[in-house]
């Protein structure tokens, strides 16, 4: 019987190791206290799930107060969050796995209702939020560039005092990094935008704030992981070959891991370039074991899981498999692929800790995964 990869070690960086190659995704909960502060709800529902996973990813966390991007999301904004933040990473790291915060500025992609001052690399629409109409955001100033990039520095600051082992920098899904990388939201003629140097110019002074402040704070080993879409479905947007120069570039400036965010990460194959090679087979040629590759997108079975490994990821990203299923861990140990569960109704909430508001919004929004109704009794 074949020995699963799925629970081999893996160093992700000097003195960080990880116990196997399972990923609790970062996923947002939307269950946040109304003052920003995490809530009883999130600490169990971390909890539950941080048992037996190598590495635990928490949902994002805006790093200055206009960057928030949903309704209830816990806040890094301010020094006043360090208790808070601590209380997440005593919750991310109750079952012995490194516990990594994710940090980011919405941008264009925020919600009305929470911030008045929309703000971009440039005046161009965005989609908005999941559950908010197109935006038009205020470009922002040389100035205010270098304070979102100082930001990201303080942010990074009190997660290294609230006790997580890292930080992922989420520069996926139109975020405010992506937004600079992308020629179509980036129109600038500055030296923020036009060429592809230019445009790289933000999430690259990001990082390296990033890192000067790991090496000023932190008294352990501590991750800086890059979070990327690697493509935009959409006309004159990011294409593969810019995100692997920009991969490149993350790499020598030290990033820890890159994380890509994939709708299908086992099969999934970019709109351009060869027909045969998929989106993991590209970036894992193109790093080289440089760094580790992590991917999430569907997976959501121990097979499937170890089909990712198969294929040339380094780490498997767990998203939707562990909301569904505290225990995913236990059941890929036991090799019991028929107790993984891959639907859910609402009497299964309960037993599993799933915040109430996630609950709302996974009801709401189709495709989420299939919910299935309670059967009347």
């Amino acid at each position: 019987m074949k020995k699963s990869n799925l629970f081999e070690p893996l160093a992700l960086l000097p003195g960080l190791v990880l116990r196997n190659r399972i990923v609790m995704a970062p996923m947002t909960t939307w269950s946040s206290n109304d003052d920003g502060t995490v809530s009883d709800e999130e600490d169990i529902y971390y909890r539950r799930r941080a048992q037996d996973v190598g590495l635990v990813i928490t949902g994002c966390t805006h790093v200055q107060e206009n960057g928030v991007g949903f309704t209830g999301e816990f806040a890094a904004h301010d020094d006043r969050f360090i208790p808070s933040l601590g209380r997440l990473a005593a919750a991310a790291k109750s079952g012995g796995a490194p516990a990594i915060l994710q940090i980011f500025h919405a941008g264009v992609k925020t919600l009305p209702e929470l911030v008045s001052d929309v703000v971009a690399a440039s005046a161009v629409a965005g989609s908005g939020g999941p559950f908010a109409p197109a935006i038009l955001p205020r470009a922002l100033s040389g100035e205010e560039i270098g304070e979102v990039v100082s930001a990201f520095a303080d942010a990074t600051r009190r997660a290294i005092a609230a006790g997580f082992d890292g930080v992922e920098l989420h520069g996926a899904h139109g975020f405010l990094l992506q937004n600079f990388l992308s020629p179509h939201s980036n129109r600038r003629t500055d030296q923020w935008g036009g060429s592809l140097e230019n445009r790289m110019r933000f999430p690259l002074a990001v990082v390296a704030a990033v890192k000067r402040a790991i090496a000023e704070h932190a008294d352990r080993p501590f991750a800086l992981g890059y979070r990327i879409s690697v493509e935009e479905d959409i006309e004159g947007g990011l294409v593969l070959a810019d995100s692997l120069q920009l991969i490149t570039r993350l790499i020598d400036a030290g990033t820890s891991y890159i994380h890509a965010s994939l709708g299908s990460a086992l099969d999934q194959k970019p709109a351009t370039g060869s027909p045969d090679a998929t989106i993991v087979s590209i970036l894992r040629d193109h790093i080289d074991g440089r760094v580790p590759l992590m991917a999430a997108g569907r997976i959501k079975t121990p097979a499937q899981a170890e089909c990712a490994l198969d294929i040339g990821l380094s780490l498997v990203a767990i998203g939707q498999g562990l909301v569904m299923n505290p225990d995913w861990m236990a059941h890929a140990r036991r090799g019991s692929a028929s107790a993984v569960r891959l639907s859910i109704s609402t009497g299964d909430v309960s037993s599993t800790d799933i915040p109430s508001k996630l609950w709302a919004v996974i009801s709401a929004t189709p495709g989420w995964f299939n919910v299935t109704p309670v059967s009347p009794s």
